[in-house]
């Protein structure tokens, strides 16, 4: 009697156990149909998208300077990102004005006479960083250095400086840059 009722509670743990497992892979099998629903109907990149971030109403500018000067227009979109947030009229603690945050001394070296005119801005900003992109033979880190603490300081310590804005600046951008669809968050 003993083994008839030890078999008959094994045979309830089997059924128990088989119906939990059919529990488990039907409740998998919805979470997978439910996320290749989503997957099917997130929004697409679109043309001058950032990896996520929403085209701007200056695209057509950056992607002009950005072809004439040579430099990647992703990587003059993710610059003005952690610049000013896309805001033309942005005037930082230091003085530096517009999208691209351009100096005044640095802005006049450019032939950039109004800083807030978006097109002379966009396109000394991107001149500028052409140019540390040529001084630091394409390496973006420095010349984003450079772009942020200046081309004497990357040269000084022949890498990103140790200043903890200038490095939290590069690995910024960069994270814009590189983000792909690693969810990053663009509104931060």
């Amino acid at each position: 009697m003993s083994n008839l009722l030890s078999s008959l509670a094994i045979s309830g743990y089997d059924r128990m156990f088989d119906d939990l497992q059919r529990l488990l892979i039907q409740r998998l099998l919805e979470k997978s149909h439910y996320n290749t629903r989503l997957e099917d109907t997130a929004p697409r990149r679109q043309p001058g998208e950032v990896h996520g971030m929403e085209p701007s109403t200056f695209d057509g500018l950056i992607d002009e300077a950005a072809q004439r000067h040579g430099v990647d227009a992703d990587l003059v979109k993710s610059l003005i990102k952690v610049e000013s947030n896309f805001d033309p009229e942005a005037v930082s603690h230091a003085g530096a004005k517009g999208l691209m945050q351009l100096m005044d001394g640095t802005a006049a070296d450019l032939g950039v006479t109004d800083s807030f005119d978006v097109a002379q801005n966009i396109d000394g900003g991107v001149s500028y960083l052409a140019q540390q992109m040529r001084r630091f033979q394409g390496d973006e880190r420095l010349a984003l250095a450079a772009y942020n603490a200046g081309p004497g300081a990357v040269q000084r310590y022949g890498d990103v400086p140790p200043i903890a804005e200038t490095q939290a600046y590069v690995q910024r951008v960069l994270s814009y840059y590189q983000a792909g669809d690693s969810g990053f968050d663009y509104q931060a």
